[in-house]
């Protein structure tokens, strides 16, 4: 699994540039049509979890304790719930919840693992 988070973590982080400057075009959008959407708003919250995700994803992949699996199963799950139930106009916010809900269950299953090896050493 440590390939995996190096993989998702990198993809993570350039996510991040892409996804901020896509909410910030939505954000300007919702603001010029008056429409009283968070789509934009929530889209930078999401990069801001996808960036922080794939930091500790990448510090963290090496280690022998399941802390820096917590962090990110945390960060990318509050990024799945914010993406997907804020989206509104802005279907794309969508996409980048799913892929950090994914992400998270990924970290899950490896967190899961590596509580299974540990238990089978002792």
């Amino acid at each position: 699994m440590k390939t995996a988070k190096l993989v998702t973590g990198i993809l993570s982080i350039i996510l991040f540039v892409f996804v901020t400057f896509q909410s910030c075009a939505a954000g300007l959008g919702n603001a010029l049509a008056d429409n009283g959407e968070v789509g934009g708003s929530a889209g930078v919250m999401v990069a801001i979890c996808l960036l922080s995700a794939g930091i500790v994803s990448i510090a963290t992949r090496n280690k022998e304790k399941n802390g820096g699996n917590i962090a990110c199963i945390i960060l990318y799950m509050i990024g799945a719930l914010l993406g997907i139930s804020l989206a509104g106009s802005y279907s794309d916010l969508k996409i980048w919840g799913g892929y950090a809900g994914i992400c998270g269950i990924m970290h899950l299953i490896s967190a899961m693992k590596r509580k299974d090896a540990g238990n089978s050493k002792q």
